[in-house]
């Protein structure tokens, strides 16, 4: 992918994401309010008021609005990630490990952790429920196989191709048991391992057999 195609990595697109974040800062910002008119009055203080308002209200929103500039993005091969107040970025071609880690529980996830040897970014590939689930976008699949594909290591190689047979089961419809990021998911929890499990070689290998 040359410099310069941008593609979005969010699993969950801000946009979203963002109103009910929104709606969850008002419904904080509200219940502080109230409860420092209340604490004020019946302590007679309006600044005791103010001040109870402001303790109360102030840290979950400006948390809720930090989260909400969470923002990860590929740029040809280099991977970009907002978190709050800092920022990373991860050249794949200069990648010195790379990693699928799974937390199997009941909201499961499949990561991509790559790492240049200065500093390391994580992906969100999907998210799944008993209910169903969500899997990074065709567009993000296919960047972030193309960037793995650019470094010189035998585990990245076999990452994107993992990324490749997803791309081909999303692109016929198969069901969850036929993609291999939900069989990543099954192969952890039907071996009983924990959570935050790094995927061996043999086992990344096996989901794109």
């Amino acid at each position: 992918m040359a410099k310069g195609e941008i593609t979005d990595l969010d699993l969950i697109p801000p946009e979203l994401l963002a109103p009910r974040l929104s709606r969850a800062s008002a419904l904080v910002g509200a219940v502080a309010v109230v409860l420092g008119v209340v604490v004020g009055f019946l302590a007679s203080s309006f600044l005791l008021g103010v001040l109870l308002t402001v303790v109360l209200a102030v840290p979950p929103v400006v948390l809720i609005l930090l989260v909400a500039r969470h923002h990860t993005w590929i740029d040809g091969t280099t991977v970009h990630q907002r978190f709050r107040l800092r920022s990373r970025h991860v050249d794949f071609a200069e990648a010195v490990s790379v990693e699928v880690v799974v937390r199997a529980a009941k909201v499961s996830q499949v990561l991509l952790r790559v790492s240049d040897g200065n500093a390391s970014v994580t992906v969100a590939l999907a998210l799944y429920t008993v209910n169903g689930g969500r899997e990074l976008q065709p567009m993000g699949l296919r960047s972030l196989a193309n960037a793995l594909s650019s470094a010189a290591l035998v585990p990245a190689a076999a990452a994107a191709s993992v990324l490749i047979k997803q791309l081909r089961a999303e692109a016929r419809d198969a069901g969850l048991a036929e993609r291999p990021l939900y069989a990543a998911v099954t192969m952890v929890k039907n071996a009983g391992r924990e959570q935050g499990t790094v995927l061996t070689d043999r086992e990344v290998a096996e989901l794109s057999d």
